[in-house]
């Protein structure tokens, strides 16, 4: 055949491929860059990806993209991120959302799929790993690890033939991913998560950037180092179903906060816990866990407090010290059950 010459001819179907972005979206901690790289591997592209620390939810309001980008969200509040994801949408924007917190109304649009499932025994993790049909499920087990879900990582982790040891690995591992992501500035963590996703996604296997890496045994040494810290603070109030803490504030406290409520959640099944800590501003900041033995309500009673979450855990970004003693009174008569008791709490607010 022979080759042709002259001018290219434009074919404006080309164009818009090569000048394609694809971004994703999602949380710092370990259900969030787990449930990315497990993408990725699976669909390798140039993409730009935009994340930032636990509480950093509201994250599609920094994305920027015009008709024809592809934009993936992973363990993201819908709910939270509603007004930004249907801007997107109109602007002709393709966006596949996963994730496992309270959504609010879904959107019905031809741009988007959603693969999204409250169930308490479920993170974004697994709903990556299902959809994926386990092509990467190391990832999966370790974000699962990450977001506190033990058991079912362990069911998940032994069904994949790994050893005791690997599994206490990788457990390790998700644990500290997710200590990583706490924090009020970049500057509070250990590394930037979207630095540490860079290093993550070069290792289709968690056992391998563990061999060859030593940063997850950096990050596993700070947290121990933070936790020592924070055994010797004692509850500032508790009665037999659930316990408060204050914590002060510090780069420290700002990093274990997630860490020493999942700690304390596995020590004390049958208990509530709320972790707040002082802020600079003289507010407080909150992270609720609801009783492992019933891991429902938590998303529901951080609401009333302007927060935000899933069922077993939620958080409150703001709340007034004055509120401290009305914040403990509704946590104590707290009912840990089901969505219905959130009108329970209402009421006794009023």
């Amino acid at each position: 055949m022979a080759m042709q010459t002259g001018r290219l001819q434009y074919n404006p179907e080309r164009k818009l491929t090569a000048t394609k972005t694809y971004i994703d979206v999602c949380n710092g901690d370990a259900d969030g860059l787990c449930s990315v790289i497990q993408w990725r591997l699976h669909a390798p592209r140039d993409a730009r990806l935009v994340t930032g620390l636990k509480r950093d939810i509201e994250l599609l309001q920094r994305v920027s993209a015009i008709s024809g980008d592809e934009v993936l969200v992973c363990d993201l509040s819908m709910r939270r991120n509603c007004q930004a994801l249907m801007h997107l949408l109109d602007n002709g924007v393709k966006v596949t959302y996963f994730d496992h917190h309270e959504a609010g109304e879904i959107p019905v649009h031809p741009l988007l799929k959603t693969h999204i499932d409250l169930a308490s025994d479920v993170c974004t993790c697994l709903l990556m790993d299902r959809y994926l049909g386990g092509r990467f499920r190391g990832w999966a087990i370790v974000g699962t690890y990450g977001d506190n879900l033990i058991d079912v990582a362990d069911a998940l982790a032994t069904q994949f033939g790994l050893s005791m040891t690997d599994r206490q690995r990788l457990r390790i591992l998700g644990e500290s991913i997710n200590y990583n992501a706490y924090g009020d500035c970049e500057q509070d963590a250990c590394i930037a998560p979207a630095d540490l996703y860079r290093v993550l996604i070069g290792y289709p296997d968690p056992l391998d950037f563990l061999a060859q890496e030593s940063l997850g045994q950096e990050l596993e040494k700070q947290r121990l180092q933070d936790l020592r810290q924070a055994q010797d603070i004692a509850p500032y109030w508790q009665d037999g179903g659930s316990m408060v803490y204050l914590l002060p504030d510090a780069p420290w406290s700002r990093r274990i906060i997630g860490s020493l409520g999942n700690m304390l959640a596995i020590s004390h099944p049958g208990q509530a816990h709320a972790l707040l800590k002082q802020t600079a501003k003289g507010d407080l900041q909150v992270s609720v866990r609801a009783p492992l033995d019933a891991p429902h309500g938590a998303a529901y009673f951080a609401r009333l407090f302007g927060g935000d979450g899933r069922a077993a855990s939620a958080g409150i970004d703001h709340l007034p010290a004055q509120q401290l003693p009305l914040f403990i009174q509704a946590f104590s008569e707290a009912a840990w059950t089901d969505s219905t008791t959130s009108s329970f709490w209402i009421e006794r607010l009023d």
